[in-house]
Formats: structure tokens, C-alpha cells, sequence
């Protein structure tokens, strides 16, 4: 057996433990760059928005509420990057996950809105908001979605080299 190639299966993961990974960091990732922006006043939302229907108290807005915020953020996006993986794994175009942010976007900001009273209705909040908001989905749904679909591109291309080296 080549060295190369035991080298190669020694450090690779599994197609469903780089979905989680991809999920977990990129929730992460961009929770912080949420985190930035509402810090920067790009956003009146505060991205702990997310604890609000479960918690009480002012403690959300300590260094802790913010930690345990990202980290049930990039808990969240693990089950948005599975969403993506069982749909839209298969379309290899940086477009898909385009319209994948776009539509998480629509489901928080039209059918999640209710669950977060400190939420003003779509249509009562600022366009600097709405901007911001719609860019930070949609480069997080490029990231979860090129992500997913770049690996099964490279699975369908080793599965192809290995037929045509058996020939």
C-alpha cells in the first residue's frame, strides 16, 4: 500500500463528523462576527436574543451569557448544517448556499419572530439591521453550504479515481 495513502486515511474524518465540525464552527464563527457587528451598532439586535424565551435576568449580558450564547449557537448550526447536508448537498454552486442564508434569514426574522420579544416585527425594524442581518445569513449559509458540498465534490471525484485506476 502506498505511504501516501495510509498517511491520508490516518488523519481523515468522516463525511458526518465534518458536517458537525463545519456546523459547530461555523455557528461560532458567525455568532461572534454577529457579536461584532451588534457591538459596532451595524444591528440592534443582541445576538443572546436566542436565550430570551428560556432565561431570566440580566446575566445574559455578562462575559458568561455571551459564552454560553455562541456555544448554543454553534449547537444550533450543527442541525442547520445537517439540514443542508440530507437537501442540498448534491448542488455544487456557491448560489445554493446564497439562498440557504437568505432563507434562514426569513425563518427567524417571519416565523421565528414571535419567540423574541425584544424583537420588533420585521417591518418596524431599521434597514441597518436588516442589512447586516441578511449579509451575516447569507455568508454564513455560504460557508455551511460550500463547505458541505466542496466535500461531497471530493468524495464523488476519489470515488471516480479509484474506478478509473481499478480499469
Amino acid at each position: 500500500m502506498d505511504e501516501n495513502m495510509i498517511q491520508e486515511n490516518e488523519h481523515s474524518i468522516s463525511f458526518m463528523q465534518l458536517v458537525v465540525v463545519t456546523g459547530f464552527v461555523g455557528g461560532i464563527m458567525w455568532s461572534l462576527i454577529a457579536y461584532l457587528a451588534y457591538f459596532f451598532q451595524f444591528t440592534k439586535i443582541e445576538p443572546n436574543i436566542l436565550l430570551e424565551p428560556f432565561t431570566v435576568g440580566n446575566w445574559k449580558e455578562t462575559w458568561i451569557g455571551i459564552v454560553i450564547t455562541i456555544f448554543v449557537y454553534g449547537i444550533l448550526s450543527i442541525g442547520v448544517a445537517f439540514l443542508y447536508f440530507l437537501i442540498l448537498r448534491k448542488l455544487y454552486s456557491m448560489w445554493v448556499g446564497v439562498f440557504y442564508g437568505v432563507a434562514l434569514f426569513l425563518i427567524v426574522f417571519f416565523i421565528l419572530n414571535p419567540i423574541f420579544p425584544s424583537m420588533k416585527p420585521f417591518f418596524r425594524i431599521d434597514s441597518n439591521t436588516i442589512i447586516t442581518s441578511v449579509c451575516i445569513y447569507v455568508l454564513y449559509g455560504v460557508f455551511i453550504g460550500y463547505s458541505i458540498s466542496f466535500e461531497q465534490s471530493n468524495i464523488v471525484h476519489r470515488k471516480r479515481q479509484k474506478e478509473k485506476n481499478r480499469m
